[in-house]
Order: structure tokens, then sequence, then C-alpha cells
């Protein structure tokens, strides 16, 4: 199935969407270091983007009108900047929103269906209304905005067209969750939105995937029958003692349903120790050490035997707790860029370009790859049973 992937970063969301069959005309990305990756894994013929044409650039520059008809898939990563968490809270009027070319682009393409991702900021309380106004825009792509015209005037507009009767004109179904990856195989506690819209006239009914993984699995594993510490190992003189997690698992009444969450331990402990074993490590690509970490207030690390704490990209450089792996002794060292990649379920023959601090960033902005297929094969499951 054709499609188009904007805001393309370093790849996470597209790779995911190829595995599930999705297979890109157009891939665009402004930022030099993310093209960089892309490039250099297609220069080593990567499998997944060595076909992937990749133009660099501002996705304002680009017109889509060519491929109406042509695609069943529009997805990408609008830049989430204005409604981070972790940033600045300019959202309304903030020139960083890229948000109405994701919307330009499938007014233009007219897509089967399209999939875009933002963070979990976006569903703040100060964010509401303009949440709202997204997701209608979604829904109806070519009511847009008459010159001089405010935001909360064309929502306003929106509001009335979609309570219509009867609707002419290119319309989506749209549904929109807040998704935690952990709960889908993801080592990571990380929290973004989505939003999935099928064309009108394909007359197709969609949810989210189930979730599959849970933190209460994990709890039997680890405080109930053990089998976690037995499977990597762990002598039981060396298991940590926690009385309130040994006290929820012993009032569960059953083992879970749900497969456990996967933790920093299963995505990283067949790597050699980067700053023990450096010799070894050398021979992983993008795994080496980095010097400097510490512990502070709210920079603690993400514990060895919990899914890690969601990896930040960072505003002023990468914030070093976040990022942080949190030894059982206590001891705390940077992730490298391997371990961050396994955390957002990259594949191990795909290499980032550029500084530690740089691919940091372009992880930290990146969708985990396993979640971006979970939804992406539901979808193609569902555009092929339209086909």
């Amino acid at each position: 199935m054709n499609s188009v992937e904007l805001f393309a970063g370093a790849g996470g969301l597209g790779i995911g969407l190829h595995k599930a069959g999705f297979y890109p005309l157009k891939v665009v990305e402004r930022d030099a270091y993310c093209c960089d990756t892309i490039r250099e894994n297609q220069a080593f013929g990567h499998p997944v983007v060595a076909d992937w044409a990749l133009e660099q650039g501002d996705v304002r520059a680009v017109d889509f009108s060519g491929l109406d008809g042509k695609l069943d898939l529009i997805s990408g990563g609008p830049p989430c900047q204005p409604f981070s968490l972790g940033g600045k809270h300019g959202a309304y009027d903030d020139a960083r929103d890229m948000f109405p070319q994701a919307i330009r682009a499938v007014r233009e393409a007219r897509p089967k269906a399209f999939v875009f991702e933002n963070v979990k900021g976006l569903t703040r309380a100060s964010f509401r209304n303009y949440f709202e106004y997204i997701r209608l825009q979604m829904h109806h792509p070519e009511v847009t905005v008459r010159p001089g015209e405010d935001w909360a005037d064309h929502l306003a507009r929106l509001e009335r067209h979609h309570t219509h009767g009867t609707r002419d004109g290119l319309n989506y179904r749209v549904v929109t969750r807040l998704l935690n990856a952990a709960n889908h195989g993801v080592p990571q506690r990380r929290e973004r939105v989505l939003f999935v819209g099928f064309r009108e006239d394909l007359d197709l009914e969609w949810s989210f995937p189930i979730e599959t993984h849970s933190a209460e699995a994990l709890v039997w594993e680890q405080y109930r029958d053990g089998s976690y510490w037995d499977r990597h190992r762990v002598a039981r003189k060396e298991r940590p003692e926690n009385p309130v997690l040994t006290a929820r698992a012993g009032r569960m009444d059953a083992k879970p349903s749900t497969v456990a969450w996967k933790t920093v331990r299963d995505a990283i402990s067949d790597l050699p120790d980067p700053e023990h074993d450096p010799a070894r490590a050398r021979k992983v690509s993008n795994h080496r050490f980095q010097a400097g970490a510490r512990s502070y207030a709210g920079h603690t690390g993400s514990p060895l035997d919990e899914p890690a704490k969601t990896l930040k990209a960072g505003v002023h450089g990468v914030p070093g707790g976040e990022n942080m792996l949190l030894k059982p002794t206590g001891e705390v060292r940077y992730f490298t860029v391997r371990e961050s990649a396994r955390l957002q379920t990259f594949p191990d023959d795909y290499v980032f370009h550029g500084s530690w601090s740089e691919t940091m960033r372009q992880l930290g902005n990146a969708v985990p790859v396993r979640l971006a297929e979970i939804v992406g094969k539901d979808v193609a499951r569902m555009l092929r049973f339209a086909a």
C-alpha cells in the first residue's frame, strides 16, 4: 500500500508503518541530522529505508495534489514543541505548529486513511479547545480557514459543519486516543496521542488495538512466581525486596491474562556493558559509554527492572535523568545510543548519525517502532477489508 510520511524525523513512525505494509512514495523531513541518519542507512542498504524517496526541506513547500487518488495513507508527527509538557506552551500561535500542513496534505492528496501522532501535552486542559480544533479539521479538511479568521471563529464554523445533517466533499471518520507504549510491548512508559482517520466514503468502522501488556503481569512475574528473575538468572539473594509490590501480588486471585510489561533489563541485558567492557561494546553500532551522568531531584534515571521513563529530546539539550539507567546498586549512567534505540524498538541494524546528544535528540522525538507497527497493521487490515 502506498503512503506519504511527513515530519519523518529519524524514521520511527515510518519504519513501523513500513513493517505494517505501507511503502512511502514520498518522505519529507526538514532536519539535516535526521535526513543524514536516513541517508546513512540507505547507503548501508537497510531493507526498510533503502527505497525511501527522501525529500529534505520544509513541508510547506511541498505540493501534494499530484498524489490525489494514489495514496492509501498519510502519516507523520507534526512538530510537537508547542504542546510538550517539557517545552514552551505557546500552542495557539506558535509558528512551529505544523498541524495545518498535515491537514493540507490530507486535503490535497485525499488518502484513504491517515495516522498522525503527538505528545501527551496536547491533551492538557489548557489546550482542550485547540485539541478539538485540530480534530475537527481532520474530520473536515476542506473547511479551511478564511482570510483574517482566527482559530476560535474557524473552530465555531467547523462545529456547525460537523453537526450539520448532511455533508458534501471530503470528510474523515477520526478517532483519537492517548496510548502508553508500555501497554503494547515497548520497554518504555511513553504516552503519545494518536489520530487515526478513514475517508468517510469507505464506510469503515475501526478502533485502536487492544492493550496486550500490563504492569499487573510484571508484578506477578517479579513478586508472585519469580519467573522474571529466573528468566534473567538473577540469584534469589540479589532480587530486590518490595513489600508494597509483594503485598499487591499476594492480593491477585490469578495470573493476569496480559503479558508483563517489558523492562529495561529485558531490552538491553544482552548488550555488553559499555562502561566496564568497552572493547566488546565498540563492536556494537552506536554503543559507546557517555560519561558525566549524575542524579538529582526529579532526574533519578530509569530503574533496570521497570519500563524506562520516557526518553526526552529536551529544548536545550538532553535532560539527563530521563535518559539514564538506574542500577540496582543506586549508581547511574547515561544510556548509550544503541540502548536508547532498543528502548524505542528500532532494529539493531539501524544506525544513527551525529554526536551522542544529537542522536539522543532524534531518539527522544521518535515514535516507538513497535507501537507504530501495531497500529499500522490494524489500519492496513481495515484498508484491505475495504478494497
